[in-house]
């Protein structure tokens, strides 16, 4: 990860361009190899991605989509600051349908002008529209960092945050599970039946599905490779003690047995002992 201050510079230079970037787009095994680490295929990611931001994570600009969000700019401010929001109409405490202009960028400059990491906070950004006070789930440090990486990283990187989203908030099952209501209510909020978020995610899945999906298989490391096990070490036995061979045998033969000890000779006493016995024979009778 970057520094702070790394991050800080990079985000004035994202700044100074208006958000500008390559505007990189994904590429086709990011969705299936992206969707492997949640345990879902690309049918799934689609759907998400289509009611989203309709597929796409730039303008038309090369800016990563954006949209602002007014109440949640309001509860991010506090004293003067947020006075000043309210009064200028670019924050208000409840969220008011029929609150959002063709272009949120305008409205992202005024608001980065009171509070720049409130105002990134307040904003949705990229192909999974990640909600700026959601970016430790996202995987970032910072918002700063999030949206930096959103438009370096390009679409590949949006959607990765976009899964670890979902993972973070436990919605990987639902998405699994194809419980479409169970996964916008965590993923869209409280109010996503309003919306019919559940409704346009079962439909965008059910068109997904019928397309062939991107051939793709996880690379060898992610499944793992054999751990060598490495041999064991023996000591090597001592070489056999062969006699010389007899003539005209043709192999080595095993020596000989080594000759019996020779048994020890008797003592003083017992050789004495032996004589007297023959110079004074016993008495019979």
């Amino acid at each position: 990860m970057p520094t702070p201050a790394a991050t800080a510079a990079a985000f004035a230079r994202a700044r100074a361009s208006d958000f500008k970037g390559r505007a990189v787009r994904l590429a086709d095994l990011d969705l299936p190899a992206a969707g492997h680490l949640i345990g879902v295929g690309e049918d799934e990611l689609h759907a998400v991605l289509e009611v989203e931001t309709a597929g796409g994570g730039f303008d038309k600009q090369g800016r990563p989509k954006m949209l602002f969000e007014p109440h949640v700019f309001y509860r991010n401010l506090v004293g003067s600051d947020r006075a000043h929001a309210v009064q200028i109409g670019i924050a208000y405490e409840r969220w008011k349908a029929g609150g959002y202009p063709a272009d949120s960028y305008p409205r992202l400059a005024s608001a980065l002008n009171i509070n720049e990491t409130a105002a990134l906070k307040a904003a949705s950004w990229g192909l999974g529209q990640i909600l700026g006070e959601n970016f430790v789930a996202a995987g970032y440090d910072s918002p700063q960092q999030m949206v930096v990486a959103f438009i370096d990283g390009g679409e590949s990187e949006q959607l990765q945050a976009m899964v670890r989203f979902i993972k973070a908030n436990h919605l990987d099952d639902e998405l699994r599970a194809h419980n479409w209501a169970a996964f916008a209510r965590g993923y869209n909020g409280a109010s996503y039946a309003q919306h019919g978020y559940h409704t346009k995610l079962a439909a965008a899945f059910a068109k997904w599905s019928k397309i062939k999906d991107t051939p793709w298989s996880p690379p060898q490391d992610a499944v793992g490779k054999p751990v060598p096990i490495p041999p064991v070490s023996v000591a090597p036995l001592p070489p056999p003690v062969f006699a010389p061979a007899p003539r005209n045998s043709g192999s080595p033969a095993l020596a000989a047995p080594a000759p019996a000890p020779t048994p020890a000779k008797p003592g003083f006493w017992a050789a004495a002992l032996s004589r007297l016995r023959t110079a004074y024979p016993k008495k019979e009778g």
